[in-house]
């Protein structure tokens, strides 16, 4: 989760992209892909609400 979370952002060491790359699978970094992506939208769709309300 992590790693997903800082490629999120952009910002990552191109020796820890490596040792990422190296030790997760694909299937790890698509769940992890898919919680971030629900958690942003989930935590935007608040935020408007709570500006809104």
């Amino acid at each position: 989760m992590k790693a997903v979370s800082w490629a999120f952002f952009g910002i990552r060491k191109n020796t820890d992209h490596d040792h990422d790359a190296a030790t997760l699978t694909m299937g790890q970094v698509i769940i992890a892909g898919i919680v971030g992506a629900a958690l942003f939208v989930l935590g935007v769709v608040l935020v408007v609400k709570l500006v809104t309300s």
